[in-house]
């Protein structure tokens, strides 16, 4: 019954702040409008993603869950975004659903602040940046393309050992 497999799945959910990165090879954060209100600031979150990253750990996003990186910082202090080639869901793509008043700020413009070298695909298609260990995705459509390089990414990191 398919509703008995949600619940134990649901069941078996593991709350952010119980999570470790020496557990986990890499991370990869779905997409969605909520990373806009809650991982943009969540502090668990920001520093799983450092874990993750200060340990050579490739990391992956989706859509609007780039917002979970606006506050990682690099070992050096500065926002890991500085510099970094990302992409994200795209402003012509939040006005096209109308939710460009809606949110609490455009993602892709909130990258840039942050010194990001941010570009994008046509609106709805799928379109992915890695930047070494980060990767990152326009849309929905972006998902199985993230998926898949975050899979080679691993892939190579075990063939390299």
């Amino acid at each position: 019954y398919k509703d008995e497999e949600v619940l134990k799945q649901l069941a078996h959910t593991i709350k952010l702040s119980e999570i470790r990165e020496a557990n986990y090879d890499g991370v990869f954060y779905p997409g969605g409008h909520g990373p806009l209100w809650d991982l943009a600031t969540d502090k668990h979150s920001i520093k799983l993603i450092e874990s993750f990253y200060h340990h050579q750990k490739p990391i992956a996003f989706v859509c609007h869950a780039p917002a979970a990186l606006l506050n990682v910082k690099a070992m050096n202090g500065e926002p890991l975004l500085h510099g970094r080639q990302v992409t994200c869901f795209s402003n012509s793509e939040e006005e096209a659903v109308q939710l460009s008043k809606v949110v609490p700020f455009l993602l892709e413009d909130e990258l840039k602040k942050q010194g990001a070298h941010y570009s994008k695909g046509a609106d709805w298609t799928s379109y992915t940046k890695q930047d070494g260990l980060l990767i990152t995705g326009q849309n929905p459509a972006s998902s199985e393309a993230v998926a898949n390089l975050l899979l080679s990414t691993l892939k190579e990191d075990y063939s390299n050992e």
